[in-house]
């Protein structure tokens, strides 16, 4: 049976929207089958670069939430659900309201929950109130991701990573891409895999040979540490 992935963080700019592409993505390069819903409203990374996958949802009716359990079955492993910032209040209460998190765990689909931070004080409070709020519901993944900070002191001396680590979560670090790089992946309007195999002007920005070279590193990079989460008896020792 699959798992329903919740990527959020509740604050914006962190990066959830990069985290649940690159999922996408690496589910794509596996052939793994898989669904995607878009909680954003205003910036709908998921429907713009993965339209095939991607459904829009509005976090604020019940009824769009519940289409997230109606989405599962023996056809679908994973589900990625791209949280908006502050929609966290929104999806607790469908949770708690719907007791969503016993029902998955009977029907054999495990949730995860992938807090994804930068190095700001706001982030370092917001997961702390998470883990107090989900407490042992759910597998939580907090991803520190080095494109959105440099110096994550304030998580450090919270040691949240052990708290985290101590109810068997995982954390992990994303690197950093080149900005450059980037900002012309998200203007391509397209995957990963297609902003990196663009040659034709005519299409959308061309990454150059070596934006691509390092487009490749940071996806091979952020691909090993989901894999060795995701599929540890896959990962290499």
């Amino acid at each position: 049976m699959g798992r329903v992935h919740l990527i959020g963080g509740e604050k914006g700019g962190v990066g959830k929207s990069v985290v649940s592409r690159l999922l996408a993505q690496y589910w794509i390069d596996r052939a793994i089958p898989f669904r995607a819903f878009d909680t954003d409203r205003s910036h709908p990374a998921l429907l713009r670069y993965y339209s095939d996958y991607s459904q829009a949802l509005d976090a604020r009716r019940m009824e769009d939430l519940d289409r997230i359990v109606e989405a599962l079955d023996d056809s679908i492993e994973e589900i990625v659900v791209d949280l908006a910032a502050q929609t966290e209040a929104d999806f607790t209460h469908w949770l708690e309201t719907g007791d969503v998190i016993d029902l998955l765990d009977r029907l054999g689909h495990p949730l995860w929950y992938w807090y994804v931070i930068d190095d700001g004080k706001d982030s370092v409070r917001l997961l702390s109130r998470m883990l107090e709020r989900f407490e042992d519901d759910c597998h939580i993944v907090c991803v520190v991701n080095r494109g959105c900070g440099r110096d994550f002191m304030l998580f450090e001396e919270a040691k949240l990573a052990d708290r985290i680590q101590q109810r068997g979560g995982d954390v992990i670090e994303l690197p950093e891409l080149h900005a450059g790089s980037m900002l012309k992946m998200d203007a391509y309007d397209k995957s990963f895999w297609a902003a990196i195999h663009n040659t034709d002007e005519l299409e959308g920005p061309c990454l150059t040979r070596m934006e691509r070279q390092r487009a490749r590193v940071f996806i091979r990079e952020a691909h090993l540490r989901f894999r060795e989460i995701l599929n540890p008896s896959t990962s290499a020792p």
